[in-house]
C-alpha cells in the first residue's frame, strides 16, 4: 500500500499532509513546482485534469482497480479519515465530519479569502466559533481529527495570511491558533511548505 500526496509551497495541501502527520499515517510527499506550471502538465494532469493541487494517490492491492485518486482537500482529507484515520464509522460520524470540513472549505474560506465577505461573514462566523472553541475541546467527539485539521488550519492560516486583523475580541480562536501551531505535526507539515 502506497499514499503519495500531490502538492505545491503554499497551497492547501498542508491541510492532508497535516492530518497524515497527527495520525502517524505513512505517505509520498510529491511536491510540484507551481510557478513552473507542473500542475498543469501530464503527467500530474492525469490524476486531477483540473490541474489543481492537492491531490491523492493511494496505491493498495486491496482497492477496486487496485488504485484511487483523489482531488480537493476537503475529499482527501475525508478518505484519510474513514480509511485510515480511526473516524467516520458511522453515518452519524461522517456526516459531522463532512459538515465540518464543507464549513472549513465552503463557509470559512469564503470568509477569510474574499475580501467583501470577509468584511460582511467574519466577524459574524468569528463570534460563533469562539464560543464553539471556548475550553479546547475537539469539534467533533474526544479526540482530535479530520474536523479540527479542517477548520483549524484556516484559523491558523490568519497571521500568516491576514496579520492586519484584530482578533482580539475572539480570544478562544487565538488559543486555537497558539495551540494548533505548537502542535509538532502541523509544525512538520507546514515547516516544509
Amino acid at each position: 500500500m502506497t499514499l503519495t500526496l500531490y502538492g505545491g509551497a503554499r497551497s492547501r495541501a498542508s491541510m492532508p499532509r497535516w492530518y497524515m502527520e497527527e495520525k502517524g499515517i505513512a505517505y509520498a510527499w510529491h511536491q510540484l513546482d507551481l510557478e513552473a506550471g507542473e500542475h498543469r502538465c501530464e503527467p500530474f494532469t492525469r490524476i486531477n485534469p483540473f490541474g489543481k493541487v492537492p491531490a491523492l494517490v493511494e496505491e493498495d492491492p486491496g482497492l477496486p482497480g487496485g488504485r484511487v485518486q483523489l482531488f480537493e482537500s476537503g475529499a482527501i482529507l475525508l478518505y484519510l479519515a474513514e480509511r485510515h484515520g480511526g473516524e467516520c464509522r458511522t453515518a452519524a460520524e461522517r456526516a459531522l465530519a463532512q459538515q465540518w470540513v464543507l464549513f472549513a472549505n465552503a463557509t470559512l474560506a469564503t470568509a477569510l479569502f474574499v475580501p467583501s465577505n470577509r468584511e460582511r461573514e467574519f466577524p459574524r462566523l468569528m463570534t460563533v466559533l469562539d464560543g464553539l472553541l471556548a475550553g479546547g475541546h475537539p469539534l467533533i467527539g474526544s479526540d482530535w481529527g479530520v474536523a479540527d485539521c479542517a477548520v483549524n488550519a484556516y484559523l491558523a492560516y490568519l497571521p500568516i495570511f491576514f496579520p492586519q486583523i484584530d482578533l482580539s475580541p475572539y480570544p478562544n480562536v487565538q488559543a486555537t491558533i497558539a495551540a494548533t501551531q505548537q502542535r509538532p505535526a502541523y509544525q512538520q507539515a507546514m515547516g516544509q511548505r
